[in-house]
């Protein structure tokens, strides 16, 4: 999630460190939803310290807190862990971003919590991962958790040695397949568009993963050829509307049920997929929605939601801050994997997919199938021939793709409609 090619346009000025009290405020922890479990212990560790033995961590998040959507979805695993460990406190700082605080720095930020108390810091954000660098070095007796990147992949293409920097990341691409394989099945125009944020490796993989997805369950459940699905991605420029910077989330919802797509993707934090959608169907258009990030975002619009892919933070976040508590650091590099056999677990599974009211019950069993087969291996969508967008052979046939060329995909898939690379 990288702003920093957004910082130009927005003309930030030097960051000041005197005005950080006053643009970020601190949110302390909210008060649990339901009565906290007896605390757990780390895999293979010591018991967790004591109730009154309080262990405050901080978290720099780069939207809302309530968008429905990622920003949410981490403050909902924060959830999960206080009622796993009451003795366990968060401070949030939410809209760290140049847009909502054009002064204030995401490292300063985790300075400032560090110094009301934190023991951990976690960082929300791909946009935040010279914040997380910075932030390490400066407190090296700190665990530091960036979302995202890859500074800590021994494996990875820009690994730093820093002990204390831990990377945790979600392995989404299934997930997305899943969303992919929904809408090719719900869709009746055979055009499904995705509403995307910016471009980057991340949403690359992402975007090629939902297509695969959307490709194999038109050609091998419907039978159609490939050729008549259409597949576009719109990017906006950001996971969330800047006005005056990114383009209109409204407007591109609104283009796409306008323009023949009657089943868009949100793959954005903010809910215009849906709202936009529901209207649309309001209007009498027989159009459907997938969304993604939150756990609830069905909710948005019941009765037109095929379903939704969410993150499951908690497990995670949890696993680190139980090694944290016992002095230590753990595993450094987390690129957490789903539970096929219970996918909705959250005690089991880094990701969860949730089935919407407008996924009609054939349909339901045929995704029911496609999890089964993703999760034994008997459907591989990494696996060749594939080519990219411009001809250009991305896997040879029978060639399998390995996590670093998933992880750093340079451009879209041969059959999409969308940009592969952000316009200077």
């Amino acid at each position: 999630m990288s702003l920093h090619r957004l910082r130009p346009l927005i003309g930030l000025s030097g960051i000041l460190a005197l005005l950080l009290s006053a643009c970020a405020q601190v949110v302390p922890t909210p008060a649990p939803q339901q009565p906290p479990a007896q605390p757990t212990t780390a895999e293979g560790g010591a018991p967790a310290p004591a109730a009154e033995e309080e262990f405050r961590v901080g978290m720099v998040i780069v939207g809302p807190m309530n968008d429905k959507g990622w920003n949410e979805s981490h403050v909902e695993g924060t959830k999960y862990v206080m009622a796993k460990m009451p003795n366990v406190k968060f401070d949030y700082v939410d809209k760290v971003n140049p847009g909502d605080r054009p002064n204030v720095k995401g490292s300063q930020v985790a300075d400032d919590l560090i110094a009301r108390g934190a023991k951990l810091i976690i960082f929300n954000s791909d946009d935040f991962k010279d914040d997380a660098l910075e932030t390490a070095k400066k407190h090296p007796n700190i665990p530091i958790v960036h979302v995202s990147g890859d500074y800590a992949w021994k494996e990875g293409r820009n690994y730093k040695n820093q002990p204390n920097l831990i990377n945790l990341m979600v392995k989404m691409e299934p997930g997305w397949m899943i969303a992919g394989c929904a809408s090719a099945l719900e869709t009746e125009t055979g055009k499904i568009g995705v509403l995307g944020p910016l471009i980057n490796e991340e949403t690359r993989r992402y975007a090629n993963a939902a297509y695969l997805g959307a490709r194999y369950c038109w050609e091998n459940y419907r039978k159609r050829d490939p050729k008549a699905l259409q597949f576009k991605v719109t990017w906006i420029g950001f996971w969330f509307n800047i006005p005056g910077v990114t383009l209109d989330p409204t407007k591109v919802a609104d283009d796409f049920y306008n323009g023949g797509f009657d089943v868009v993707m949100s793959a954005i934090d903010t809910p215009e997929a849906a709202v936009q959608g529901k209207k649309a169907a309001d209007a009498g258009k027989k159009v459907k929605y997938h969304h993604y990030d939150f756990k609830g975002g069905c909710e948005l619009a019941p009765e037109i939601c095929i379903g939704v892919h969410y993150y499951n933070w908690g497990l995670g976040y949890l696993k680190i801050i139980q090694s944290a508590m016992q002095g230590q650091i753990g595993e450094t590099w987390i690129w957490a994997e789903g539970n096929f056999q219970d996918l909705n677990n959250p005690d089991a599974s880094a990701f969860g997919y949730l089935k919407g009211k407008a996924l009609r019950s054939e349909n339901a069993a045929l995704i029911d199938e496609f999890i089964k087969g993703l999760g034994d291996g008997s459907i591989d969508l990494w696996k060749g021939p594939l080519n990219f967008q411009d001809g250009s052979v991305f896997l040879k046939a029978g060639e399998r793709a390995t996590d670093q060329q998933i992880w750093y995909m340079p451009q879209l898939l041969e059959g999409m409609e969308g940009q592969s690379v952000p316009t200077s």
